[in-house]
């Protein structure tokens, strides 16, 4: 079975992945919000208006990863088991760390839904302090790692040589 986006005719479809074995799958992806000193401070602190932003960026990316066929071309529509995402303070490279973890029993695997969970996570906490800190810059998306699937586990080439 080949696995590709166009038909025949050359023509953008859906991957037919109704031949494959449904197995666990499991990926997970990450990115950085740089920022101010102060204005990771003052996330830290709860000094925004609009709430813990914290709380609602990981809520954001939730519900992002269970809408991810509605926002990416030619995505499956997956019944997620899990969704995570953490978000974490980094002050010495004025930073926030997300990471993103999605879970399912499936044929097809949760890469996008992953890369997906940490955009809006990370697009949240940009647009809850842009008041503040306009110049803040989300940096290196990326899928860390994957599991199950025809290809097993892989993880992202910078991380091998990290232990978990």
């Amino acid at each position: 079975m080949t696995l590709t986006h166009l038909d025949a005719q050359g023509k953008a479809r859906m991957v037919d992945v109704g031949d494959k074995a449904a197995s666990r799958r499991q990926a997970v992806a990450e990115a950085w919000v740089h920022m101010q000193a102060e204005t990771l401070q003052r996330i830290l602190d709860g000094g925004f208006e609009k709430g813990d932003v914290f709380t609602v960026a990981r809520i954001a990316g939730i519900q992002a990863a269970k809408r991810t066929a509605e926002l990416i071309p030619l995505c499956h529509p997956l019944m997620l088991d899990q969704v995570q995402v953490e978000l974490t303070a980094e002050p010495q490279h004025r930073r926030v760390h997300i990471q993103a973890r999605c879970r399912l029993e499936g044929k097809t695997g949760v890469e996008m839904e992953a890369l997906t969970a940490a955009t809006v996570a990370a697009l949240t906490l940009y647009d809850m302090c842009k008041a503040v800190d306009p110049a803040m810059t989300i940096e290196q998306l990326r899928v860390c790692e994957k599991l199950g699937g025809k290809t097993g586990h892989w993880r992202h080439p910078a991380l091998t040589s990290q232990t978990d």
